[in-house]
């Protein structure tokens, strides 16, 4: 995405020109984005559907602790602290969810408290991998196992702590 500063045609704008779409303005900046052009049997591989629900099941588990990760991150520039959590443990999530992701693509439906049990399993195994707390002037707190009901910061200098109490909504949605 790209940012629209000029003063003129497309500040303010909402809705799609010319394969142009301006999405909504944050902070008085407007963002516009090229429309994509692929042919939409591109969407249709097996790669592309496990990428798909693999992209499903982590936004379920980013909007199950949203309310933590807003306390516990960082916002950088223009993105929302989930983006930094997203940005930190995309790669290692995937690889967490990896077997759901691969019954999920054959038609079965996936159940939240599935993606946090893979999600909690992965993080008993490698504890040092999927970050929950990264606050400037904090040492980074990482998942050990069970998503924990709080989280104690430690500053890197000092023996100052922040403590974080998790409140998660209870929904338990299903994915197919």
């Amino acid at each position: 995405m790209a940012r629209i500063k000029q003063v003129g045609p497309g500040q303010m704008t909402t809705g799609t020109i010319s394969g142009l779409t301006y999405v909504k303005c944050k902070n008085g900046i407007t963002y516009v984005r090229s429309t994509p052009t692929m042919p939409a049997k591109v969407y249709e591989s097996p790669a592309a559907k496990k990428r798909q629900a693999l992209f499903k099941m982590i936004q379920t588990h980013l909007r199950h602790h949203l309310p933590t990760l807003r306390q516990s991150f960082v916002h950088e520039g223009s993105g929302s602290p989930s983006n930094g959590y997203f940005k930190r443990n995309n790669t290692v999530l995937r690889e967490a969810l990896d077997a759901l992701a691969e019954r999920m693509v054959t038609g079965k439906e996936v159940t939240l408290s599935e993606i946090e049990a893979a999600i909690c399993a992965y993080a008993a195994e490698h504890p040092d991998k999927i970050c929950i707390a990264s606050l400037i002037g904090f040492e980074e707190v990482f998942l050990t196992g069970e998503w924990p009901d709080i989280i104690t910061l430690r500053t890197k200098k000092g023996s100052r702590t922040v403590t974080i109490i998790v409140t998660e909504n209870d929904s338990r949605p299903t994915l197919s």
